[in-house]
């Protein structure tokens, strides 16, 4: 490996020394690098003259909304951080750490990819999941599982069709190459998403306690490396123009800011930087995700107070002529920066080699705190590390909040929904119909194509949570799940806040999982937009109280600003990526009946709110309603319930209701059942309001008759509505006298409707 040249560090820029001559830095510069003026007169203020270009450049990126969080840190350092069975407190590490016992860990995050998918979705989708593996191996956890949560404009749409077919191909070619298992996710259709899709990737993997590895740049003197792909073009300035601004005519100009992903290259990356830290060799890694070296290279120091002197002449590039500035803000993929131990630089160089990875000596740690760099024998860069980082001297917010104006249209009391839509006509073909939604209908055509069994961890990926055995400790496993209604979020943020989180944390419960722990991407609008912002604080309340009360504090994650093009925003949608614990993967839950002659109840009430629902979107073509009110008591205790039922084991099937209500979940446990199985029940008055409300916090359980007793008993201790309302039969569907259908005629709605769909012109 090449020695680095030694920087100049007598070439200190002054008011009267510009190395870049030849460029002028204005505030028209700064404006046009997405920084504002004020930022602009900052970070003259903060060096003590004007910024060179390649500095400018630096400062935009890491100054960036996606970068530095500058509008939204206040509203994160609400949400509980720590505590439960966290490692490292939320933003410490580039992946959450749960502790699992018996010296293991889990590492997980949820990230978004929403504008590169929408610019090109097949990379944009592909690097999103590359990107998110990348956070949980640097942090020395093999990755186990990836996830999603999706969201798409009307799929009778062309455009619509196009976006979810690169997003689906291009997250199963990275995942499928990479070789790990897609075992769960969610994917919704609004027409809200129709320009500005949605693409959050989340990923899980299992670490030794004591074999982890921190973004740190310990140790003066340390050499540092890049180790990975080689730096080109692809995605500069993902992070400041890209992820920081809303969709315009000149969306389509901008694919050069879109990341090329080789998941081969990865795999390789992977296995050679784990073995590097099982060596003892890495002192510090990060990925090289947004804002490239400039973001791994400032983050790191900041983190150890030190600094760093780097040499692009070292930089391995894909073209000769490439500027500093390039080389500073490319988001080319498969890298890392790695710092090692002083005297192990041949015991790390030989790793690389055995596993064909690339690695380049660029510099070595300084006791300067300050990142300097160099390129043709020039300073070009000299800047505090504290000045660019989240926490340090990067610029914070406090966003105006205004109440939005579109609530004083939507908020139709409940009361007024159940009275105007309430009916016992047609609901056969209302079934039918809600069956047939995108949004509720079978996402086989999805999920088929992604591999779902590779490295043999899957037990289960169908019904609420996916379930994932843990080789490492025998008979131990972890439910992951992503949720988010945004219609809810969008109709009452505060409650949609909580819906989301105790909809994750439910689902994983029904598996027979205790919660533990959440991630978050935070897909939103402008966030100068005061109504934008009260959707986003609001949101965040509602999450951190529901977090608080089910201790399930939040590792980290995502914000995801600027998600609206010129006509209009996205519905706020606070995605959560949930983690649950299981001890014993013989008490799991899944959703499917079990058995002919199971009784079936519902627990936590009948319900009948009906805001947001797809029953009214259906009957209106509006998302209205005051929202779904949710009860954290009422919550706790259900989800306390289902974990009980399922220690003792005297449930078969557990389901949550969410949409379509209680008509949908019954028609999906039937259908998942695989033999044949269907049900006789009765809901209270058998209408729309009773059978289609979504109303929160209530799960469907089958249990053998004998066990009725208990669990009713069990119920009450809890103070949770218990109601039995029929029997698992054979053959057919019937609710009341009201609905009554086969179910291969079910079965042929809820499977064929996407496929359909995409074929259809």
């Amino acid at each position: 490996m090449p020695e680095t040249t030694p920087l100049l560090v007598n070439n200190e820029f002054d008011n009267d020394s510009v190395p870049e001559s030849l460029i002028e830095v204005t505030e028209d510069t700064a404006t046009e690098l997405g920084l504002t003026v004020s930022e602009y007169e900052l970070i003259k203020k903060k060096l003590g003259r004007n910024p060179s270009y390649t500095e400018l450049g630096i400062f935009s990126v890491m100054w960036s909304e996606h970068c530095s969080y500058k509008n939204s840190i206040l509203q994160l350092k609400t949400l509980p951080r720590s505590g439960g069975r966290l490692l490292v407190e939320a933003g410490e590490e580039n992946a959450g750490l749960v502790d699992i016992g018996d010296g293991y860990a889990i590492a997980f995050k949820i990230e978004s990819h929403n504008h590169p998918s929408a610019v090109e979705p097949f990379q944009g989708a592909a690097t999103g999941v590359g990107g998110i593996l990348r956070d949980i191996f640097t942090m020395g956890a093999r990755p186990i599982a990836a996830l999603n949560s999706l969201r798409f404009g009307p799929l009778n749409n062309e455009r619509t069709k196009y976006l979810l077919s690169g997003v689906v191909k291009g997250i199963s070619h990275y995942g499928n190459c990479f070789g790990v298992p897609t075992v769960g996710g969610e994917v919704y259709f609004d027409s809200c998403y129709s320009e500005n899709p949605l693409v959050n990737a989340m990923a899980v993997g299992i670490v030794k306690t004591d074999e982890t590895a921190s973004a740190v740049a310990d140790g003066v003197g340390n050499p540092v490396y890049i180790v990975g792909s080689s730096t080109g073009r692809d995605g500069i300035h993902g992070a400041s123009l890209l992820a920081s601004r809303e969709f315009d005519e000149k969306t389509e100009d901008m694919r050069p800011t879109v990341q090329v992903g080789d998941p081969f290259q990865e795999k390789l990356l992977l296995e050679a930087t784990l073995e590097m830290i099982q060596a003892g060799v890495v002192a510090g890694m990060q990925d090289m995700g947004a804002a490239g070296i400039s973001c791994s290279t400032a983050e790191m120091s900041a983190k150890s107070g030190t600094g760093m002197d780097i040499n692009l002449d070292h930089v391995p590039l894909r073209e000769s002529d490439m500027s500093a500035y390039e080389i500073m803000l490319s988001e080319s993929q498969e890298r890392m920066l790695v710092v090692v131990h002083k005297g192990m630089e041949s015991q790390a160089e030989a790793i690389a080699d055995k596993w064909d990875v690339p690695m380049d000596l660029i510099g070595q740690v300084s006791d300067s705190e300050k990142v300097r760099i160099q390129k043709n024998g020039t300073l070009l860069s000299n800047i505090s590390a504290d000045y660019l980082v989240l926490g340090g001297d990067a610029p914070v917010y406090t966003r105006e909040v205004s109440k939005p104006n579109y609530l004083k249209k939507t908020s139709i009391p409940a009361s007024e929904l159940v009275e105007k839509y309430n009916t016992k006509e047609d609901l056969e073909q209302i079934l039918h119909q809600l069956l047939s939604s995108p949004t509720i209908a079978s996402k086989r055509w999805i999920y088929e194509q992604y591999d779902s069994q590779v490295r043999t961890n899957t037990v289960n990926i169908k019904g609420n949570a996916a379930i994932l055995r843990l080789k490492e400790l025998p008979g131990k496993g972890i439910a992951v799940s992503t949720d988010c209604n945004s219609r809810y979020v969008y109709l009452n943020p505060y409650e949609g806040g909580k819906s989301a989180v105790a909809e994750a944390a439910r689902n994983v419960a029904c598996s027979g999982a205790k919660p533990v722990a959440i991630t978050n991407c935070l897909n939103f609008g402008n966030p100068y937009d005061p109504e934008v912002y009260y959707q986003f604080s609001e949101a965040i309340r509602g999450m951190g109280d529901m977090c608080k009360a089910l201790d399930t504090p939040v590792t980290g994650g995502n914000v995801s600003f600027h998600n609206e093009s010129k006509n209009f925003a996205i519905f706020p949608t606070p995605t959560i990526g949930m983690l649950g614990i299981i001890d014993d993967l013989d008490k799991t839950l899944s959703s499917s009946f079990k058995n002919i002659g199971d009784k079936i109840a519902i627990l936590g009430g009948i319900g009948e709110n009906l805001s947001g629902s797809e029953y009214i979107k259906l009957k209106t073509g509006e998302i209205i309603g005051e929202g779904q009110y949710l009860d954290i008591a009422k919550e706790k205790n259900l989800q306390d319930l289902i974990l009980n039922l399922a220690d003792k084991q005297i449930v078969h099937s557990a389901h949550d209701c969410s949409e379509g209500g209680i008509a949908v979940a019954l028609c999906e446990k039937a259908i998942s059942s695989t033999k044949n199985f269907g049900f006789d029940v009765s809901v209270k008055s058998n209408d729309a309001v009773s059978l289609f409300n979504e109303s929160q916090s209530r799960i469907i359980v089958s249990y053998d008759t004998n066990n009725s007793k208990e669990i009713e008993r069990l119920a009450d201790s809890h103070g949770v509505e218990f109601e039995e309302i029929g029997t698992v039969t054979s053959g057919s569907i019937k609710m009341g006298n009201t609905i009554k259908s086969s179910i291969k005629d079910i079965t042929t709605i809820y499977e064929g409707s996407i496929p359909n769909l995409m074929k259809s012109n």
